[in-house]
């Protein structure tokens, strides 16, 4: 009875009033009308950015259209000729005007593929490795020199693929010419393997941890849940890693400037040159002897105006794709 007394005594507000006293100051609540504005702020500098990155898209977009339709409206500009004829002479000299785009594609195709076949195989296993298998030792170190990879300018890459994988490698494979698609498309793989590794690596991570447990509670080893379990549940991510890996492989420029050769070639020899589109722009943008307004000049539009339009093709068909085997492994 005494304690029910001694602690009807004590008053209800007695721990507030111990935690007022230890706080420095009382916390005020921002008014409503403040707090709205300022989030009205953030959001309208949110939508200013997005409509800043949209208004750059159509201005790119806009501007391809101009200055590529300028080289197809004029007179001697075919543009059926221009898909299907098997020669590309614009830039070079003395040469009739042969303006076929496809020995510019297939040498793009020939170099991607190339460094696709060489850099997707390594960044998936090197990413099922460091996401399954590696103890946090060995990420630490193997996760750095990723990073480290992913670093190196390509101009360097090209400089290697020059200098070491064709003279040094490559020359006791066979009859490579001094610039070819096989040394830029190793270089180029080189170069996207730290890309698909990192990507994939964050899919698989993303997978949850219940359906690993439970693969395990039923007796699977971990060679199959890696592969029966995993890599399915992790397919949407996978396929956007890959589609980001043929991107960067396709529009790259300084590999291939330095390493592939200026020679548009209709061939899949990889022991030949091979001058791709961005090859081509860049090769041909900074001529001195290309004058605003000509037909070569145009003609760097019309390449990456064609470029873009592979690209985005490329893109729909890969989302579309990722998006169906999202549907089916869920």
């Amino acid at each position: 009875m005494r304690n029910s007394e001694h602690k009807s005594k004590i008053p209800t507000n007695y721990p507030l009033r111990l935690a007022d006293e230890r706080l420095p100051g009382r916390i005020q609540l921002r008014s409503s009308f403040r707090a709205n504005f300022r989030e009205r702020i953030v959001i309208g500098l949110l939508i200013g950015c997005t409509m800043v990155t949209v208004l750059i898209m159509l201005t790119t977009v806009l501007m391809l259209l101009i200055e590529s339709s300028r080289f197809f409206i004029e007179p001697q500009i075919d543009l059926g000729q221009f898909f299907t004829d098997t020669r590309w002479t614009i830039g070079q000299s003395q040469h009739e005007l042969r303006y076929g785009v496809l020995p510019l594609l297939t040498g793009t195709l020939r170099v991607a593929g190339i460094g696709l076949s060489f850099a997707i195989p390594i960044g998936i296993f090197s990413a099922v490795y460091l996401s399954e298998y590696a103890s946090k030792e060995t990420r630490r170190v193997l996760k750095p020199a990723l990073e480290i990879l992913s670093g190196i300018p390509t101009v360097v890459l090209g400089f290697f693929a020059v200098t070491l994988l064709t003279p040094m490698v490559l020359s006791h494979w066979g009859d490579f010419k001094p610039f070819n698609a096989m040394s830029a498309g190793i270089a180029v793989g080189i170069l996207c393997i730290p890309l698909v590794t990192s990507l994939v690596e964050d899919a698989l991570q993303g997978v949850p941890r219940k359906l690993r447990e439970g693969a395990y509670g039923m007796g699977a080893t971990s060679w199959e849940v890696t592969w029966r379990v995993v890599l399915p549940a992790s397919v949407s991510g996978i396929i956007s890693a890959i589609l980001l890996a043929v991107a960067r492989a396709t529009g790259e420029t300084m590999i291939v400037a330095l390493a592939a050769g200026s020679t548009p070639t209709l061939s899949l020899d990889p022991r030949l040159p091979s001058q791709t589109m961005p090859g081509f722009i860049l090769e041909t943008i900074i001529s001195d002897s290309v004058v605003p307004g000509t037909t070569t000049y145009h003609s760097i539009y019309a390449v990456a105006a064609f470029l873009f339009l592979l690209t985005l093709v490329t893109s729909l068909a890969a989302e579309f794709f990722r998006h169906r085997f999202l549907k089916i492994h869920q």
